[in-house]
């Protein structure tokens, strides 16, 4: 049974104050090369020693990202996803592996007084406390208490970890363990433990689909009561795939996100959209729509758009806002689906006041 905490280091959602740490000079990780290999060198100590606190910042994850499919890798040539569900959120916290034994010794026998660890959100122990629970094995202040860090052992001491974007909602909260001890190859048994679908979602945010206009007959002017054409070239918009794995536990997800369809709003009441509700599926060839060819100025395209009344000065806002269909896939033949994203592109539609066009 989990002993009650001191009142000092207890947090609830009543009086929620969630501090982030910041890395100080005096947390230098120790090397044990029996355990692994050393966390990046992002989590290294800098600045000073004095009068810092000690303890990477508990909305840093280890989980590793990589963008393989589709899209780009650079979040300012592309966009992330909007969910179509409003109402679905990622999960706020889980588990994830911090240190060897090797070195949290390591890191609690450089600390000086003052130096504080983050254990939890909000919880931040000095070394007196560290060295009871996991040097003389104290079990006041922790599920796993431990002996000499358990050097030798194989395994690593486990924190929650928070969504940087919601490292104030209250729902972090279920992720309350202190800082804990876990065998090597092993997961938490815990609610909140890592999961593959935990990863995919997390890498559901970490997806960047192509910023790319849609192709339009005519370009950038159309003409009152003829349609304008829209499409979209399927070597554009291509799958998008993205990887999260959480080293020290053999997790990942391979998220995927799929176009499948356009939705068309010409940015005013006086248009009409092909098909009438502006939803233009994806072909049997991934392209969306269909360009336009001489001779059928006066036909309707199968994905089009026609302006009922001229511009006034101020170019239409023509949205095409594209619909992606997200799966995943992970480890031990995992697999599930999360909500659809989307995400809009804008361009200006100038519309002239006449009723025919040479095309």
């Amino acid at each position: 049974m989990r002993k009650p905490l001191p009142r000092a280091v207890t947090l609830t959602a009543a009086s929620l104050t969630i501090t982030l740490l910041t890395p100080s000079a005096a947390f230098a990780w120790g090397t044990d090369p029996g355990e692994g290999a050393k966390p990046p060198a992002k989590d290294s100590a800098k600045g000073t020693a004095s009068g810092t606190e000690l303890g990477a910042e508990v909305t840093r994850t280890r989980i590793v990202v990589t963008q393989s499919g589709g899209g780009t890798a650079k979040p300012s040539a592309g966009g992330g996803l909007t969910p179509v569900d409003p109402n679905w959120k990622p999960p706020a916290c889980w588990y994830e592996p911090l240190a060897t034994p090797q070195q949290l010794k390591d890191t609690t026998e450089k600390m000086s007084k003052g130096d504080l660890f983050s254990v939890n959100f909000g919880r931040r122990w000095g070394k007196d406390l560290l060295v009871d629970a996991f040097d003389k094995g104290d079990a006041t202040f922790t599920d796993t208490p431990t002996k000499n860090y358990n050097v030798g052992k194989k395994g690593m001491f486990w924190r929650a970890v928070a969504r940087e974007d919601r490292a104030n909602d209250p729902e972090i909260l279920d992720c309350s363990k202190n800082l804990f001890w876990q065998n090597a190859g092993t997961v938490p048994d815990d609610p909140n433990a890592p999961t593959p679908e935990v990863l995919a979602a997390y890498a559901y945010d970490k997806i960047r689909v192509p910023d790319t206009k849609v192709e339009l007959k005519p370009q950038g002017k159309s003409t009152v009561n003829l349609p304008t054409w829209v499409w979209l070239d399927k070597a554009v918009f291509k799958d998008v795939t993205v990887r999260a794995s959480l080293p020290h536990t053999g997790l990942y997800a391979v998220t995927t996100a799929k176009p499948v369809a356009l939705h068309l709003d010409p940015g005013t009441g006086d248009a009409k959209t092909f098909p009438a509700s502006g939803d233009c599926p994806v072909n049997a060839d991934g392209s969306i729509g269909t360009p336009y060819t001489k001779g059928a100025a006066k036909q309707d395209p199968p994905c089009g758009i026609a302006y009922l009344r001229a511009t006034g000065g101020e170019p239409y806002q023509l949205k095409a806002s594209i619909t992606w269909e997200i799966s995943w896939k992970g480890t031990g033949d995992a697999k599930g689906r999360l909500p659809n994203g989307t995400f809009e592109t804008i361009q200006d539609i100038d519309v002239r006041e006449i009723q025919s066009i040479n095309r």
